[in-house]
Parts: C-alpha cells; sequence; structure tokens
C-alpha cells in the first residue's frame, strides 16, 4: 500500500514539460553538425548501425521516462527508484532502436537532471547538478556500472573516471565546460544556435576524458581526439571563416580512426538542458 499522496495535477504537468524539454534537447543534439565522428542529421559519423531516425524515435520512446523521473524527483525518490525507472526506459530504447543503444548515457546523466529538477519543485534549493550531488551522490557512486557497458569497462581498463564519478560530483564539466562554451558560441556566432551546440560539443571533446573515445581508440584515441578539437577552438572556433568545412575535415579524421565521442554528445544534450532550466 502506498501512503503518497497523489500528486497536484500542476506537479504532473510540470513534471511532463520537464522530460519534454528533455527530450527536444536529445533531438537538438543529433540536429548538430559538424560533430566529429558523431550521428547528426547528415551524416552517421563513425557509426554503421544507427542513424539520426535512430536517435529521434529513441527520444520520442525514453521522453515518458525523463517525466516519470522528474516525477520521482518530486517525491523524494533514492537512488535504487531513479535506476528501475532508467532500466526501463533503456527497454524502451531498445526496443524502437532495434536493440541499438542510442541513449544509454543520456539516460543516466539527463535522467538525474531530470529528476533533480522534480526535486527543485518540492523545495530543493540550488542548482541541478548541486541537487543530484546531494540527494543521490553518494549512491550514485556505490551503484556499480552495467556489465555490458562499453564506458565502463574503457574507464575501469584505462582508469577515467566514467559517467557515475562526473555525476556524484555534480556535473562540473557541464558547469565549467559545456554551459561555458554554448554562451560563446553565441557570441562568436549570434543568431546560429548550431554553430553554439558546435563550440560547445568541440570544448567538451577537448577536454573530457571521454570513455566511449577510450573504448574506441584507447589512449592515443582519446589524446587524437582531444589535441583535434583544442586546434579548432584555438583556431577560432565557430567564429573563424569556413569553420564548417573545417569542422568536418576533422569529423573525416574521426571516422577514419573509427572514433565516436559519445559521453561528449550525452553531455551537450545535458548543456542544452541546463541552459534552458537554469538562469545565466
Amino acid at each position: 500500500m502506498s501512503f503518497l499522496r497523489p500528486l497536484p495535477q500542476a506537479l504532473r504537468a510540470e513534471a511532463a514539460r520537464i522530460g519534454g524539454l528533455a527530450a527536444r534537447c536529445l533531438v537538438l543534439e543529433v540536429e548538430t553538425w559538424p560533430k566529429p565522428g558523431l550521428v547528426s542529421h547528415v551524416d552517421n559519423g563513425s557509426h554503421t548501425d544507427m542513424d539520426a531516425g535512430s536517435f529521434r524515435r529513441s527520444a520520442a520512446a525514453i521522453e515518458p521516462f525523463l517525466a516519470r523521473l522528474a516525477l520521482a524527483g518530486i517525491e523524494g525518490a533514492s537512488m535504487p527508484r531513479l535506476r528501475a525507472i532508467g532500466l526501463e526506459a533503456e527497454g524502451a530504447m531498445l526496443r524502437a532502436t532495434g536493440g541499438v543503444n542510442t541513449h544509454r548515457g543520456a539516460i543516466f546523466g539527463l535522467g538525474l537532471l531530470c529528476a533533480a529538477a522534480g526535486a527543485r519543485l518540492a523545495g530543493a534549493r540550488g542548482r541541478l547538478g548541486d541537487v543530484v550531488e546531494r540527494l543521490w551522490g553518494e549512491e550514485i557512486l556505490g551503484t556499480p556500472s552495467a556489465p555490458d557497458s562499453h564506458g565502463g569497462c574503457a574507464a575501469r581498463r584505462h582508469g577515467a573516471g566514467g559517467a557515475r564519478q562526473e555525476a556524484a560530483a555534480g556535473f562540473p564539466t557541464l558547469y565549467h565546460t559545456g554551459l561555458p562554451a554554448l554562451r560563446q558560441g553565441a557570441r562568436l556566432a549570434p543568431g546560429d544556435d548550431e554553430a553554439a551546440r558546435v563550440q560547445s560539443c568541440f570544448a567538451l571533446i577537448a577536454t573530457l576524458g571521454d570513455t566511449n573515445l577510450l573504448h574506441r581508440g584507447g589512449a592515443e584515441g582519446l589524446a587524437f581526439a582531444q589535441r583535434a578539437a583544442r586546434g579548432f577552438l584555438e583556431g577560432g572556433g565557430v567564429g573563424r571563416p569556413g569553420w564548417r568545412a573545417a569542422a568536418a575535415g576533422i569529423g573525416a579524421d574521426f571516422v577514419a580512426r573509427r572514433l565516436s565521442p559519445g559521453g561528449s554528445a550525452d553531455l551537450l544534450a545535458m548543456s542544452l538542458f541546463l541552459r534552458a532550466m537554469e538562469a545565466a
């Protein structure tokens, strides 16, 4: 028997809005080009088993679960409940994509931010990342990564922090890199939000110890990717003439090496969510 009072309809509507916004941020991520090695609405990057349609179907399939995570945050849920909803979301994703993992990392990170947004509606204070750290950080570190997670395996093999440590620390990379780069991109290319998203993507690749890159290319692949992204940014980023061609050229180098910075793609979607949810 549940002793939880039914939530007011206004809170349920707000949870649905949060889930819808999060899903929209996932679509915005795939509608960003050029992103080296990553699937976009223009090309499939380094992937042969997924395309933009896979990502759009996946985002639509997991939207109701992102809303449920926001509701769970309102209700003060602990990490086991959030994880159970996340696993249901993964199942819906795999059914929508024919078994392809498009958004597992985003379900984890963006799902936690949705839960934090719900917790703020119930009175939690602070930035969304701070809410995640305060309410669930210890439980996140105590939760084992999925046994078939390529990122988790790469993190253990190379001693990288991985998604769980990033989340438990309150997503510092979002606040120190992803969000500032979105704002910088908006200044460099006024009125071109896709350019701002590309700037943020490259900044994340340049700084993140992306376990997807480690999985595909080892330490050498990660170093190459970070070096290439830094070169793009140091050359002026999306503020330089011909930046799209330069970024596409870097993308071709990633494809030749089969590199795909999937962790950076997840953090781009999460940065977009924070941009929409939190004051500048």
